[in-house]
């Protein structure tokens, strides 16, 4: 036999010779979750290893993570029911929690990469993604809202905007209105084929923002299309999108390759929490190598196409890569 693919693998050295895809912190965006007080750091139960954290203690936690090094964040908060409203009113407060968090760690931490949400499910007392009237999604009119909360971050520090909405037309909208208001330089990474998936159920838990009716399947994409993420995408990118986003990662991966092989923009996805929780669960269950099965499955995101991966596992891989 002249070929012996085995030679290739004969040896660990040698298999990191011929190794055709490689994970670093680099790669990485680190989803985390703010709530009120003080001293608070509270464990999500659907999401064993990632916690809740008040604004003094999310601090260390960054520090930390950078230590690692892990650069850029992702931030999502989890607000009282109290302040919640048919219009997300407490998303454009420059007093608010999430607009304190980002202004503060940028002023405490400025090397960190902030990403921010926009929309409007945390801050909505429906639980939905946009403005709510008779039982409808109204599009259009949402995208008002979002404009707000996209200035109201940008000015606060947000170095990115993550339009998660799943709006017609809002990528267009917001590069418009940052644009006006003089933030050029903020980009936006366009959630361009979110799925109406059921992996979505423990962040729901995280934020207690599940919808109060209904679903999202008349703006999330359908989980039996592919083709129509191409149609996302072409909107994504000529109204402006910095980078395209598949959500979630590991049961659309054939999405994930597919926009990365039409586009240039840089393809993003997120490794979201029900894939994060179903990994931790039978690992502690004994079922699986949990930290094998988190590599293999960071790996095959990024094999897929990705070049930046949202995952909950960011700092657990970070730590990993430390010990090689």
């Amino acid at each position: 036999m002249l070929r012996r693919p085995r030679r290739n693998r004969k040896s660990a050295v040698i298999r990191s010779l011929v190794q055709e895809t490689t994970l670093s912190a680099d790669d990485f965006i680190f989803p985390l979750f703010v709530t009120d007080g003080q001293n608070q750091r509270v464990e999500i139960k659907s999401m064993p290893g990632i916690y809740r954290y008040s604004l003094d203690l999310l601090l260390e936690e960054i520090h930390q993570c950078m230590q690692l090094g892990i650069r850029t964040f992702a931030l999502f908060p989890q607000l009282s029911e109290s302040i919640k409203d048919t219009y997300a009113k407490e998303s454009y407060n420059p007093d608010g929690l999430y607009l304190r968090t980002i202004r503060t760690i940028k002023e405490q931490l400025p090397a960190t990469c902030l990403m921010t949400d926009v929309a409007m499910d945390p801050y909505s007392a429906d639980g939905h993604d946009g403005l709510v009237r008779n039982g409808e999604i109204l599009n259009d009119e949402t995208l008002e809202i979002l404009g707000k909360m996209a200035i109201a971050q940008a000015k606060a520090g947000a170095d990115m905007v993550g339009p998660s909405d799943m709006m017609d037309g809002r990528v267009g909208y917001l590069r418009q209105v940052l644009d006006d208001e003089g933030f050029t330089q903020v980009s936006i990474m366009a959630y361009t084929a979110k799925y109406a998936s059921a992996f979505y159920g423990p962040f729901r838990d995280a934020l207690d923002s599940a919808p109060k009716f209904g679903d999202k399947k008349t703006y999330q994409m359908d989980p039996a299309n592919r083709r129509e993420a191409l149609i996302e995408a072409d909107l994504d990118a000529q109204e402006g999108a910095d980078i395209l986003m598949v959500k979630p990662a590991l049961a659309y991966l054939d999405v994930i390759s597919l926009l990365n092989q039409h586009y240039d923009l840089p393809i993003a996805a997120y490794n979201v929490s029900g894939e994060y929780a179903m990994i931790k669960a039978a690992a502690r269950n004994g079922w699986l190598d949990g930290e094998r099965a988190m590599l293999e499955c960071l790996l095959s995101i990024k094999r897929a196409g990705a070049k930046i991966i949202l995952s909950y596992f960011a700092k657990e891989f970070a730590q990993w890569q430390q010990k090689v």
